[in-house]
């Protein structure tokens, strides 16, 4: 969702430059402090179901995380095209998931405030599952709940960790955005194919 449907510029900004403030403005620290004790946090906890859970930041930071992303909702914005992208998918008669590491309060806000909820058939949450999309079980976890064809599915993510995680497990399909932020350069992508945005991938075949 977050750098593929939306753009990763609102969780950039939020994790690096708004929480921490609060945080500095919470504990009566400097901002340069509070970057000290919240950036380590956040590497060791990459790549864990914690990463993406606002309940554990929440108990870390001692600040309501998940208030703290509703106000500031209106900086939620879709990337160009993704809109276009899902109504050609829906139109295509093809079932339409959202995989997603998001924490519940974090993918229905963004769905409600960019409308996009309607679109899916069908919202993975990778919490509901106890793995992120980047770990083997999420995949066998989600078969196992939900019967699908792994080789004709198409999966689109901006993460690596987690499209390596995909093709290990069987996904037949795989692309990787190359701007999920629209305020950083593209990256460059290696061992998968990749475009700048899901509306790329139009036509459907």
């Amino acid at each position: 969702m977050d750098g593929t449907l939306l753009d990763l510029a609102f969780d950039n900004r939020f994790w690096r430059e708004l929480l921490p403030q609060r945080y500095a403005e919470h504990h009566g620290v400097s901002l340069d402090e509070a970057l000290e004790r919240l950036v380590p946090r956040f590497r060791t906890m990459q790549g864990t179901l914690e990463w993406y859970c606002l309940d554990y930041w929440s108990g870390v930071t001692e600040l309501d995380v998940a208030a703290l992303k509703e106000e500031v909702r209106h900086l939620i914005a879709p990337l160009q095209g993704a809109e276009e992208f899902l109504r050609a998918v829906k139109d295509s008669r093809r079932q339409l998931w959202l995989a997603t590491n998001a924490h519940g309060r974090s993918w229905r806000l963004k769905l409600e405030h960019t409308g996009f909820g309607s679109w899916f058939d069908r919202v993975i949450c990778a919490h509901d599952f106890g793995a992120p999309k980047e770990d083997p079980r999420f995949w066998q976890r989600v078969s196992a709940a939900h019967a699908f064809a792994p080789a004709r599915t198409l999966f689109v993510d901006d993460s690596l960790p987690v499209l390596r995680a995909a093709r290990d497990y069987g996904i037949g399909q795989i692309v990787a955005i190359r701007h999920p932020d629209s305020t950083q350069p593209r990256r460059e992508i290696e061992g998968f194919t990749a475009v700048d945005r899901l509306v790329d991938l139009l036509p459907l075949e």
